[in-house]
């Protein structure tokens, strides 16, 4: 738990009002969380605690850049981040119901953890398919993608006129 002692925030001693905390997160972050999708991670994140009398707010920002592998080609490639999270926590008892937006903390409780905040932050910014820019640009010169283009279906010019391949399908309704 080391790594995320730094991550650990005590607010009971902190006046009402705005705090800032700043944490730079890389590879050793995202390794405790046992996450290897992607080869190198630069990110910044910044925290504005502000503290009010019965909760807390947290505004979360995350900039930065990690280096993803291409689901298309397996290229690797630089992925900015670049992504805000506001939360709100407050004390009582944790229902089911609670909104994802809202923390609920025990009474009592006078410091919190934010670093399973971040990690979610960040992997959730994250598309689902990871496309080098160079593919969509086509300007990425790749075996894969030359193999891929070369294994492409040819479309046919029908000049306006049905594909007869569905034809078929239709005779099934």
């Amino acid at each position: 738990m080391k790594v995320l002692k730094e991550y650990t925030l005590p607010f009971v001693g902190l006046k009402d009002g705005e705090h800032k905390f700043s944490f730079t997160i890389d590879n050793t972050f995202f390794a405790h969380f046992e996450y290897k999708d992607f080869e190198e991670a630069e990110i910044e994140g910044t925290l504005v605690l502000d503290k009010k009398p019965a909760f807390l707010e947290l505004h979360f920002e995350v900039l930065g850049k990690v280096v993803l592998s291409c689901d298309v080609s397996t290229e690797w490639f630089d992925h900015p981040i670049d992504t805000q999270f506001d939360l709100i926590v407050k004390f009582g008892t944790p229902s089911e119901n609670d909104p994802d937006e809202i923390l609920v903390l025990p009474e009592g409780s006078y410091q919190i953890n934010v670093a399973h905040h971040f990690y979610e932050i960040i992997v959730l910014s994250l598309p689902q398919k990871r496309v080098h820019p160079g593919i969509e640009e086509g300007t990425l010169k790749s075996e894969i993608l030359d193999t891929l283009r070369a294994l492409e279906p040819k479309e046919e010019k029908l000049n306006g006129q049905e594909d007869p391949r569905w034809n078929k399908l239709k005779d099934l309704l």
